[in-house]
């Protein structure tokens, strides 16, 4: 009993999520679009992005508008209206109205491309626009509603909505006695004095929720390394699925070495010599002058691939000589391929010009 309940706690163990992801889980999540990032760092830096745009060029809005509106009401009303004069007019009024907000749609543009990019890097992946029919599972649905992230983000919704009632109401009650006297002031005063509350307004809101989207980005960063823990199953899993079954390996191992075998023995026909042991060890040898700066092992063998070589030799008349010290170094210390080891040049020489006297050929 106490064996069986171990082995259960292993196993228990084993499928727990206690690794951290693994660097191919994190991209195939971020080949998935799913990454640690927080859209409130976003908003609240263009918030306070574009009220700082308003500050620092408020001269150029205050007479870009003023000059709009003052041509609305001192020319364009008492003009003839027609087809052409409506369109030019509103064609007028559109490309001063995109000056007006070019600063700010620039700013915006260029702080959220910034934002993200902080956060997540570059990333371009359509896969989270792609329709997902599993979601429309209402028994997922009312999970996910009544999930924790669900409340994480309700408590979140709600921070935000105090805050910004708290800043506002502290603002305004500090301003009371102000406003109240607004009634008996020029309009250029008021409108003045509201805009400088308003703005201030807007950076205090735009700092506080700067500081909970810190926050935020932190919380987002702690669930998506949650969501990314393995198990060690899981972990070894993966590294099974990458390197591929063993299995399957060696199969593929075992037919690349039939291939490099049969090409190995197709090259015994065109070899000058055939070096053996005389039954241990078959090293086959070519060379020719005019392309090869030192003769080169074409094939070699050891034991049953020895006699083949020998066997393949014979059929095609190729020679054979037995040197036991020769062949055992040429097998040792040479691959398919290799150029015969300069020390080795001497004794290679005086085989081949004895096989080129045989066949009546010249010697090297």
């Amino acid at each position: 009993m106490s064996a069986y309940r171990l082995r259960l706690d292993l196993q228990l163990f084993a499928g727990e999520k206690t690794e951290k992801g693994t660097p191919k889980k994190r991209q195939d999540a971020r080949e998935k679009g799913q990454v640690a990032k927080s859209p409130e760092l976003a908003s609240s830096f263009i918030l306070v992005a574009t009220i700082s745009v308003m500050m620092a060029l408020g001269s150029f809005f205050h007479d870009r508008i003023f000059a709009l509106f003052g041509d609305v009401f001192r020319r364009q009303l008492s003009m003839e209206v027609t087809d052409a004069n409506v369109m030019g007019l509103f064609a007028s009024y559109l490309m001063q109205m995109l000056l007006i907000l070019a600063p700010i749609l620039i700013v915006t543009l260029i702080i959220a491309l910034a934002a993200n990019y902080v956060q997540i890097g570059w990333l371009f992946t359509a896969k989270p626009l792609q329709p997902k029919f599993s979601k429309l599972n209402p028994l997922k649905g009312l999970k996910n509603i009544f999930g924790l992230r669900s409340v994480v983000e309700f408590l979140k919704s709600s921070m935000k909505l105090i805050l910004v009632a708290l800043i506002v109401y502290m603002i305004i009650w500090g301003e009371r006695d102000k406003i109240m006297a607004l009634a008996y002031v020029p309009i250029g005063q008021t409108l003045s004095y509201v805009a400088g509350l308003m703005v201030r307004l807007g950076l205090l809101v735009g700092v506080a929720l700067t500081l909970l989207a810190f926050g935020d980005y932190f919380y987002q960063k702690y669930e998506y390394e949650k969501s990314l823990k393995m198990s060690k199953q899981d972990i070894k899993d993966e590294h099974k699925n990458s390197e591929g079954d063993p299995l399957i390996k060696s199969k593929i191992k075992e037919k690349q070495r039939r291939m490099a075998l049969m090409r190995m023995m197709q090259e015994v026909p065109k070899a000058d010599v055939i070096i053996t042991n005389p039954t241990h060890f078959a090293v086959a040898l070519q060379y020719d002058a005019a392309r090869m700066e030192a003769p080169r092992i074409i094939a070699k063998g050891q034991d049953y691939m020895a006699l083949r070589i020998r066997q393949i030799a014979k059929d095609n008349g190729v020679m054979t000589m037995e040197n036991k010290p020769l062949a055992r170094a040429l097998y040792q210390r040479t691959e398919i391929g290799d150029a015969v080891p300069a020390d080795l040049f001497q004794a290679v020489a005086e085989v081949l010009a004895y096989v080129y006297r045989i066949k009546g050929r010249r010697t090297m």
